[in-house]
């Protein structure tokens, strides 16, 4: 289980609403000779986790955080490979009409496109494709290569990466999917697997449950 460490900051901010609590956010930003504005994040991830609880006209108040704070750990402590599945992969000359073939049959929303041995070296999306097939172009002749998004340009995760970093970076670049990779010694990546939005409900709806164990 990972332990999170509160930083200086934080820890005093807990001591100040634990003695004079409930308080409001200017009254810490006083003590602390700070603005609210640079409080916010402090006391938004404190109250995230359950260490604090905010209540309008009231201010902060401290509370019994450890049933929140363990249901967080167990949140970051969850791992991409936990929740990733097999990687739907075709190759940059695959015509843009099988592209959206596969993706109907295999029901996602984002192929990777890839060269030997698996090297990651671009990704097509549903909206890619789609663009393609309501212009003008023939897509039983053009390629997935000229359309796809290709490397560097790609967000990528790792197998051993935390589930909510890599759900971040899918809502950070509001994209459907990720390519779980593992770096190879020349640099280049290695597909191994996929991650999407629907992997990371999966994640919830589990730990809601109480489908994960410690």
């Amino acid at each position: 289980m990972i332990i999170i460490q509160l930083n200086e900051r934080q820890e005093k901010i807990v001591e100040i609403v634990k003695n004079n609590g409930p308080i409001t956010g200017e009254h810490i930003a006083d003590k602390l000779q700070l603005t609210r504005a640079s409080l916010r994040p402090d006391l938004a991830f404190l109250t995230q986790i359950g260490l604090l609880e905010a209540r309008p006209r009231v201010g902060y108040y401290y509370k019994d955080g450890r049933n929140s704070y363990s249901v967080y750990e167990k949140m970051i402590d969850l791992k991409v490979r936990d929740y990733m599945s097999a990687p739907i992969v075709i190759d940059e000359k695959t015509s843009v009409y099988d592209g959206i073939v596969s993706l109907f049959v295999n029901d996602v929303g984002t192929i990777f496109v890839i060269k030997e041995q698996g090297i990651l070296e671009g990704v097509v999306s549903r909206k890619d494709m789609l663009k393609m097939a309501i212009g003008k172009a023939d897509i039983n002749q053009l390629p997935v290569g000229v359309i796809m998004t290709r490397m560097p340009n790609l967000i990528v995760t790792f197998a051993e990466e935390s589930l909510w970093t890599a759900a971040r970076k899918l809502i950070t670049h509001q994209i459907d999917g990720l390519p779980v990779v593992s770096e190879r010694m020349d640099g280049k990546y290695e597909v191994v697997g996929r991650l999407t939005k629907s992997s990371i409900t999966r994640a919830f709806v589990d730990l809601g449950a109480g489908n994960i164990i410690d």
